[in-house]
Formats: C-alpha cells, sequence, structure tokens
C-alpha cells in the first residue's frame, strides 16, 4: 500500500464542479458522455467542463470511450469514468467480528475479509487488526493501474460516537473506548491514509442512498446490538452533535430489563432478551414498536430491516414490523409505510467504503 500522496491529490479533486461532472461519468457508465452534455446536464460552460475532463484524464480518472454520431458536424467524443482508478476500503467493527471491503470507484467490491475480533481487547489489538487488514486489502492494488494509492479508508462501528472529529463515545457494552480518538489513530497507523469514522447504521444508510434508495427512510440494523440510520430528504441526518439515530435506546418500558446504556426498558435491551429466549416474534413486535415511533416522529416513507440477526428469521421480523406499523396505520387513519429487507454479511462494510467514494461524486459521506 502506498502512502496517502495519490489519495490526497484524489480528493482534493473534489470540488463542486468537478464532483458534479465525476458524478454523471459514473451514471454513465460505459457507453460514456460527451463534454457538450456535461456541459448541459452540470450548468457549466463548455470551457470549465473542458478544464476539468482535461484534469480527470491527467489523473487517470476518466478515458475516452469513443465516439458517438451528432445531429450535426463531427461525431463527439464520449468520455467514461475509470473505476479502477481509486479504491476504497470499508471496515466493519462488530463487538465480535471484522468484515473489510475493498471497493473501486463504482462502488464495486473487488476484495472482502473476514475475521474475528474483540471489541473489548483494546485499542492497541484492534487497530493493529484493522491496519492489518487494510494493509491486506490496498496491496491488491498496490501494484495495479499505475501504483494507484487508497483514496481513504471507511470505518463502522457502533455507537455513540463524533462523526466529524472521529472520535468514539462510550460505545454501549464498551465504555472504555469512551472519548478514544478512532479515526487520527488509525490514520496514524496507517501512514496517513485519510480515514473516516461512521455508525454501522449511518452507513448502511448511505450505501442504500447512494445505490438508489430515495425519499425519506429508516434503516434499522439488529445484530449484536440495535441501531438505526436516518436518511431524511435524500441525506444522512446525523444532528448537530451526530447523536441522531441511537434508535435502541430509547425506553419503552419504564420498569423494564437493565440495559447496557445504563437505562432500563430500552428496545435494544427488550429485543436482544428475546431473541436469547428464541422467541424472535416478540422480538419483531419490539422492533415493530420501536419502528412505528419512528413514523410517527418523522414522517418517513419507508422503514428497512437488517443485520444478522434479522437475517437469520426474515420472514418473521419483516412480518413482525409490518404487522405493528399497519395496526398503527389503521388508529391514525395514515396510509402505512413500506416495510424491506435490507440483507447481505457485508452491507455494513460496503457502506464504509461509501464514506469515502460519496463525497468524491458530491453525495453525502
Amino acid at each position: 500500500m502506498r502512502g496517502a500522496g495519490g489519495g490526497a491529490n484524489l480528493l482534493a479533486l473534489r470540488s463542486h464542479n468537478t464532483a458534479l461532472v465525476l458524478d454523471l461519468l459514473r451514471k454513465a457508465g460505459t457507453e460514456g458522455i460527451s463534454r457538450l452534455e456535461l456541459a448541459e446536464r452540470t450548468g457549466l460552460t463548455p470551457q470549465a467542463v473542458s478544464k476539468i475532463t482535461a484534469r480527470l484524464r491527467e489523473e487517470g480518472l476518466a478515458a475516452e470511450a469513443g465516439r458517438r454520431a451528432s445531429t450535426g458536424g463531427k461525431p463527439r467524443t464520449v468520455l467514461r469514468l475509470v473505476p479502477e482508478a481509486g479504491h476504497a476500503v470499508g471496515v466493519h467493527l462488530d463487538r465480535d467480528e471484522l468484515r473489510a471491503v475493498l471497493a473501486d470507484l463504482d462502488g464495486t467490491v473487488v476484495a472482502r475479509r473476514h475475521a474475528a475480533l474483540d471489541l473489548g481487547a483494546g485499542a492497541e489489538a484492534v487497530l493493529g487488526r484493522v491496519a492489518a487488514v487494510v494493509g491486506e486489502l490496498g496491496a491488491e492494488v498496490a501494484g495495479a493501474a499505475g501504483g494507484r494509492s487508497l483514496l481513504g479508508v471507511g470505518v463502522a462501528l457502533p455507537g455513540p460516537l463524533d462523526h466529524r472529529r472521529g472520535v468514539l463515545h462510550r460505545v454501549t457494552g464498551f465504555p472504555e473506548w469512551d472519548g478514544f480518538p478512532l479515526r487520527d489513530a488509525l490514520a496514524e497507523r496507517l501512514g496517513g491514509v485519510p480515514v473516516v469514522v461512521d455508525k454501522d447504521t449511518n452507513a448502511v444508510a448511505l450505501g442504500l442512498a447512494v445505490g438508489g434508495e430515495g425519499g425519506s427512510f429508516a434503516y434499522l440494523h439488529l445484530g449484536t446490538g440495535l441501531g438505526a440510520g436516518l436518511v431524511v430528504g435524500g441525506s444522512v441526518h446525523r444532528g448537530p452533535r451526530t447523536g441522531a439515530g441511537e434508535f435502541g435506546h430509547q425506553v419503552v418500558q419504564l420498569d423494564g430489563p437493565p440495559c447496557g446504556c445504563g437505562d432500563r426498558g430500552c428496545v435494544e435491551a427488550l429485543c436482544l432478551a428475546a431473541v436469547a429466549r428464541g422467541e424472535m416474534g416478540e422480538a419483531a413486535r419490539v422492533l415493530g414498536t420501536g419502528a412505528a415511533n419512528l413514523v410517527g416522529l418523522l414522517d418517513i416513507d419507508r422503514v428497512l430491516v437488517g443485520g444478522r440477526t434479522v437475517e437469520g428469521a426474515p420472514g418473521v421480523f419483516l412480518g413482525g414490523v409490518r404487522g405493528v406499523l399497519e395496526a398503527r396505520a389503521r388508529r391514525t387513519g395514515e396510509e402505512c409505510v413500506g416495510v424491506g429487507l435490507v440483507s447481505g454479511e457485508s452491507r455494513v462494510a460496503e457502506g464504509a467504503a461509501q464514506l469515502v467514494l460519496a463525497p468524491v461524486f458530491g453525495q453525502d459521506g
């Protein structure tokens, strides 16, 4: 893996106008798009587009994709994105495992890693494991395509945390991480490669939005814990202190069982207790109750559920959550929001890669 030089150069291209052009190049796919079309769709002058595309070609991010007949005059040269020109590593740190992916500029996963992990083993052990995995994945592209370096590394893990500063708060069940500057510590360990840190739920929500999930929705992730990623108006909603989405710690039973956060009767505690008893139907009902609270508060369009526990009994959880939301809709006279399943063991890691990639194309990261 090379140092941060190439990655920093690529990240420096993320001006608003350049991002507009890159996004259109990506959406055009292998068929490409002409400079005239880029100017028309971005509102930029042809001269500005020519300067931007010349720089992108110089950096290896864009290439000619042939010629296309025009309505008059000579055929137009069309350009395409070069997906292999840059890569991002996405890392999912769960309480008991690590998953990582290497994704190209299109977001296509070209390599994966999976290993056991003890999040409570301490910062030194966890950082060392992450750095080793990033090094392995980075080595797969270090000698390819002219030795281009990584754009950066996205790390997603349970919250709460400060997304802007990359500092962890009291991760539920692991208070020893409180105040740890994960972003800066990992960037130093990686020799200056840019690092972005966010909650696992936000990473998945971003990946879904980038992948075309429209409108306002909530992604509910039930695995070793429970949290939510919120997309409002097409952007991930983190809040002014980046603390939004602590869905699992809304209290729904005042005299309920203790939760790892220190409160009692949290949705997470009730859900996980039902799962431990093997009562998946009850866990789904509790999850649905929390989802109904979100729908009532935010008036979102859709509720999506995922995570390893949900994937163990997808029909039960989809049916249970949908049943609670349908009952709410009958009471209120409102139209019931849609409910969907998000599957895939690496969805968090793939979303973590988008924490790096999405801003390159002018999307929320």
